[in-house]
Parts: structure tokens; C-alpha cells; sequence
């Protein structure tokens, strides 16, 4: 529930810098792929997009330590000293986060030189490949220290702030590695241009940008004990527990298949096909943010009404969204695919249903994730996280070797839909809504007619448009959204929305 003018405002730089920063998402792992298969080969395309997986898995090493120091900031608000209490806790959260850095870089080298990372994962005819995995992984793990004064914004109302900061460092990054590529054709400049802009953007937030904006930042004080220490990390467990496995599943996938499959170029099929399957998981997750912050609202307000109206419509609404955009992705992806990476790289079908249509399945249970965050469940989310983990682990360890790279899609989709669908997304459900298992009915069903009926109408656009190339692709894809557009119009009308929200099981 927006209170203000001023809470609208800073909602509203939150959601735009999302959306520019999934733009920005989007420009790497797709617009980018094409310009890298230009200069490189497939091989070295895998290889690129394995160092690009590794250099985000470094940032489970914040421990869940981020969303530990916002609820003390938060917690801060209501006491008299509340910016001296804020200043020491920013100091001591700091020192956790250097102290972090160091550790895990002295780890990292070490690991380096005990297991070649181009051994491991299977590329040692692609040159200099270890010094682009130890320069991709560093450089995520030295920015790790931004991750306080990203903490402080939020609590402060400054969420956009952070988010534009790490945008125009990405802006930065994705030009740095068209020159690199141009000039070089190196991957270890590719490698340096993608985090150097990221390294300079967290010197700039810890030097200048924080102290300025808060001035009292200045006269850093922390004195705290070990055990104090320790404390935080025990009390940031959960919330550590559920951001690894979110980033596990979005980034290990690429690693297991490259150390377990030997096909190079089915392991560039995977990383380029669960590119959609991410995007979409993405879009959901920027939908889901808004509404889980409303939800959390009403939790602690004790709002139950209101709550269970909300949860009932954005459950929906999330859905609907995971469901248009398949309908969508499912007939025009191989046209797409084939242009993106003009045949170089083989279209799978399959691979591509299963990623799709799991990720579409699963989607709900998105907003229940979100809500658990937002509403102190950590023994749960801990439960449930640290579950689908295993889940997800114990299935790529048996079906990879079997299956392949179909292997992986399953193991993903299936810890998604038994786990944090099947488990999670009904626990959340039950404990909410009145009627649960009628509202997850209507849900399914819901999710099914639209798929179904957006994918038929695709294959059918498709089957009658002549033509190949870029022409006949924006030309079918136009036609699918006038189509839609003109089906949906309908819904611009305020009561029929109305009568339509009201009809959904809460």
C-alpha cells in the first residue's frame, strides 16, 4: 500500500531501474552472443559462458549477510540514535565484508592452482583460460563490499540509487567487451573488460557516494567481538540458505554440464537455451518484487483481508505472465535461435519444451518465495531451500551422465516444480488463502488454456507466413501480438476486470 507521494516516487525508481537493468540482462546474454560468435568459435563461446556463470557463483559468499544488515538498518529507524547505531553497525558489516573478501580470494587461488579450472571443466585447448577464470570469479568476489552500502539504500529509501549504479557499471562492462572482442579477440580482455567497470563502480559507492550521502558514515566505529561476529552469520543463515540455491540454479547447471558432457558444442546448445528459460524467470521475478513488498506490508500489519486479496490476484497475475510470454516463446524460438546464432549452433527442441514449459509451471511459486522473504519465514525458506538444493544436485549427478544436457533441464524443472512449487509455493498457499487447493485448480488451469491456446495460435501464424530470415520472423511475431492485443481488449474495460478478479479462488 503506497503511503505517499514520496513512497510512490521510490517505488517508481525501483521498478524503472529494474527494468533497465533487465534490459541490460537481456543485451548481455543475448544481443552480445552473436558479436561473440562473429569473432570466436563455438568452443570458445562455451567457454565464455561458463566464465560468466563462475563469475556470478561467487556471490553466495555474501552469506545472506545483505538482507541481515537491512532489517537491523530498518530496525534502527526507531530509536533515538538511530544514525550512530547505523554507523557503527555499517562499520562492523564492512569489516565482515573485507574480512569475506580476503578469505575467499585466498581460497580461490589456492583451488586454482590445486584443480586447473580448464581441466575440470574441459577446456584446455582454449588459451589462457585459467587466468580468464581467475579474473572473471575475482572480480565478482572483490565487489562484494558493495553489497553494504547496497544494504544501507534499501533501508534508507535509496534502493534505486544502488541499482542505477550497478546499471551504468553493466553499460560500461557490455562496451568494454565489444572493444575487447573487436581489437583482441581475447577472452581474458574479455574477461577484464566485464569486471572492471563492477570493481570501479564498488570503490565509488564506498569512497565517495556513502559517506556523501551520509555523513555521519565518516567517523566509522566498530568494536565488536567474534562471537558477535558469528552471530551475524547464524542470524543471516536462512536468507544464505535461500539466495544460494537461487543462484546455484540459475548458474551450476552450465558448470555440471560442462565438466560432465563432453560435447562442446551441446554444451554452447545448453547455455544459449537456458537463456530464455532465465529471461522468463527474471521477468517473473521483477513482477514479483512489487507485489511482495505490498504483502509483506499486510503480514505486519495483520491485514488478513486485504493480504489474502492481493496474494489471490498476484498469484494470477504472475502466472499469467510465466504463461503469454511461453505461448509466445514456444513457436518463435527456433526462428529466433537459428538467426541469434546463425545456425552455428543446432536447435533442440525438446530441451528447449522442457526449460520453458517447467520454468512456466513453477512460475507461481515465485510470489510465494518472494512473500516468505518478506515475511520472516526463514525456518521455512531454510527448509525448503536448502531441499531443493539437494534435490537439484542428487538429479544432475544421476541424469547428466545419462541424458546429457535434457539431463540438466529435467533436474532443474523438477527440483523447481517439486520443490518450491510443490512444497514452498503450497505451504505459503495453505497458510494463506482460505481455499487453497480450489485457488491452485483454477491457477493450473488457467496457466494451460493460455499456454496452450497462445502456442496454437503461434504454430498456426508460423505454418502460414512464407519467407525466411529476419523479415519473416518480426513478421510473425508482429501478427501473434496484434492477434493478442485484440483479444485482450476486452480487459481495458475497469468492470469486467473487476468481475474477472472476484471470480478468482481465494
Amino acid at each position: 500500500m503506497i503511503a505517499g507521494p514520496s513512497r510512490a516516487r521510490r517505488l517508481f525508481d525501483g521498478w524503472s531501474a529494474n527494468l533497465f537493468q533487465m534490459m541490460l540482462g537481456v543485451t548481455q546474454q543475448i544481443a552480445l552472443v552473436p558479436v561473440f560468435l562473429h569473432f570466436w568459435s563455438s568452443e570458445m563461446l562455451a567457454a565464455w559462458l561458463v566464465l560468466y556463470a563462475a563469475g556470478n557463483l561467487p556471490l553466495i559468499a555474501d552469506a545472506g549477510l545483505q538482507f541481515r544488515a537491512i532489517n537491523r538498518y530498518l530496525s534502527f529507524r526507531s530509536i533515538a540514535d538511530c544514525d550512530g547505531r547505523t554507523a557503527s553497525f555499517y562499520a562492523a558489516m564492512l569489516r565482515i565484508y573485507l574480512g569475506l573478501l580476503g578469505a575467499t580470494a585466498i581460497l580461490l587461488l589456492i583451488g586454482t592452482l590445486l584443480f586447473r579450472p580448464s581441466s575440470v571443466l574441459g577446456f584446455e585447448n582454449v588459451p589462457y583460460f585459467d587466468i580468464a577464470f581467475v579474473v572473471a570469479t575475482a572480480g565478482a568476489l572483490a565487489a562484494l563490499p558493495s553489497n553494504a552500502v547496497s544494504a544501507l539504500y534499501r533501508a534508507r529509501g535509496l534502493y534505486g540509487r544502488a541499482v542505477r549504479v550497478q546499471n551504468w557499471a553493466m553499460a560500461a562492462s557490455q562496451l568494454g567487451q565489444l572493444v575487447a572482442i573487436v581489437t583482441t579477440g581475447s577472452l581474458v580482455a574479455v574477461a577484464v573488460a566485464y569486471v572492471t567497470p563492477t570493481l570501479l563502480a564498488t570503490v565509488w559507492l564506498l569512497a565517495i557516494d556513502a559517506p556523501r550521502r551520509f555523513p555521519f558514515l565518516r567517523k566509522l566505529r566498530a568494536r565488536h567481538s567474534w562471537r558477535w561476529t558469528i552471530g551475524q552469520f547464524a542470524r543471516a543463515a536462512p536468507f544464505a540458505v535461500a539466495g544460494v540455491t537461487e543462484l546455484a540454479l540459475v548458474n551450476l547447471p552450465v558448470l555440471m554440464v560442462s565438466a560432465l558432457v563432453a560435447d562442446r558444442t551441446a554444451v554452447a546448445q545448453w547455455g544459449l537455451s537456458r537463456i530464455a528459460a532465465g529471461l522468463l524467470r527474471m521477468l517473473c521475478m521483477q513482477a514479483m518484487l512489487p507485489l511482495a513488498a505490498e504483502l509483506g506490508e499486510d503480514h505486519a500489519l495483520g491485514l488478513q483481508q486485504r493480504l489474502r486479496d492481493l496474494y489471490a490476484r498476484g498469484s494470477v497475475f504472475v502466472a499469467l505472465l510465466a504463461s503469454v510470454v511461453v505461448s509466445a516463446l514456444l513457436p518463435f524460438w527456433q526462428d529466433f535461435f537459428e538467426l541469434w546464432t546463425r545456425g552455428v549452433v543446432p536447435y533442440d527442441p525438446l530441451l528447449t519444451y522442457v526449460l520453458l514449459i517447467g520454468t512456466s509451471f513453477a512460475a507461481p511459486s515465485i510470489l510465494a518465495f518472494g512473500y516468505a522473504n518478506y515475511s520472516n519465514r526463514g525456518e521455512l525458506l531454510a527448509r525448503t531451500k536448502g531441499f531443493q538444493l539437494l534435490v537439484f544436485l542428487i538429479l544432475s549427478a544421476l541424469l547428466i551422465p545419462l541424458a546429457g544436457t535434457l539431463g540438466a533441464a529435467i533436474a532443474v524443472v523438477a527440483s523447481d516444480v517439486l520443490v518450491q512449487f510443490g512444497l514452498l509455493g503450497l505451504i505459503i498457499i495453505t497458510r494463506t488463502l482460505q481455499r487453497p487447493l480450489r485457488h491452485v485448480a483454477f491457477v493450473i488451469l488457467l496457466m494451460v488454456l493460455v499456454t496452450l491456446g497462445g502456442w496454437g495460435l503461434g504454430v498456426t501464424i508460423r505454418s502460414l507466413i512464407p519467407g525466411t530470415g529476419l523479415v519473416r520472423f518480426v513478421t510473425e511475431c508482429a501478427l501473434w501480438l496484434a492477434v493478442v492485443a485484440l483479444l485482450a481488449a476486452p480487459l481495458t474495460n475497469a468492470a469486467l476486470r473487476d468481475r474477472l478478479s472476484a471470480a478468482i479462488p481465494r
